[in-house]
């Protein structure tokens, strides 16, 4: 009976402290994963700075549709970094930051494993000595009896140990999926999506539009390309228009 409840404890202290080895591996390297992340989006964000002050430097020397445009461009470009700086922060925030705790929590649990795996030697020792003893003196109840009761007390202490363990792994196990949930929703707010698609929409019409404008008014001696493009559509149309014609009549 004994040897059986010891080999279940075995079990069972094993499988607990697989789950505390499994998280202190991935989450080291998730946190190392996500801190490189957060450093080279960080380096990012200071390009672009520089991307969008080159971009208004060399907008002060071109003429007036095009200087606006390219400013247009540079004020969008420059509202992503703002988007990027706040992604940074909150991934040190929200994400780096509770990852480097699960370090000592981990710490924590790995001397509650300690404490548990030294009650489990302490059981195994009294009972092979009680096996002994058993063997060895058959008919001295005297010392048996001692050998007996200090098991029940190994017994006893192993047992404690192991469902402290067992109550703490749980909430362990409770707080990573929960801390999980918390990283996965916490890496964007709420709003992001919506925000987001307004910067890429007021993005791109701003330097097209100057762009455009700026072209069509600075070709002395020369086509305007935007009449020509105007020129190109109205053939498509009108080839569309008698493809329409052929196919009615068919």
């Amino acid at each position: 009976m004994w040897r059986r409840s010891l080999e279940n404890r075995d079990v069972q202290t094993r499988q607990l402290q697989d789950a505390v080895t499994n998280v202190e591996k991935h989450f080291g390297e998730l946190c190392q994963i996500f801190a490189a992340y957060v450093r080279k989006t960080a380096r990012l964000r200071d390009k672009a700075d520089l991307l969008v002050n080159e971009i208004n430097m060399y907008a002060s020397t071109e003429t007036p549709n095009l200087k606006q445009g390219l400013k247009n461009f540079a004020d969008e470009f420059a509202k992503l970094q703002d988007y990027r700086q706040a992604e940074v922060e909150r991934l040190e925030a929200k994400v780096v930051e509770p990852l480097k705790a699960y370090g000592a929590i981990v710490k924590m649990k790995r001397d509650d494993l300690k404490a548990a795996l030294t009650a489990r030697n302490r059981e195994a020792k009294q009972l092979t000595q009680l096996e002994r003893t058993r063997q060895r003196n058959p008919s001295d109840r005297h010392v048996i009896s001692q050998a007996e009761t200090e098991l029940q007390r190994a017994t006893m202490d192993a047992t404690r140990t192991t469902r402290h363990l067992e109550e703490t792994i749980d909430n362990f196990e409770k707080q990573k999926i929960k801390d999980i949930k918390v990283f996965r929703n916490s890496l964007y707010p709420p709003d992001y999506s919506s925000r987001l698609d307004i910067v890429r929409a007021n993005s791109k019409s701003p330097l097209q539009r100057s762009l455009s404008a700026a072209k069509c008014e600075s070709g002395i001696g020369q086509v305007s390309t935007c009449r020509l493009r105007k020129d190109h559509q109205a053939e498509d149309d009108d080839e569309e228009d008698e493809d329409l014609d052929v196919t009615e009549e068919n």
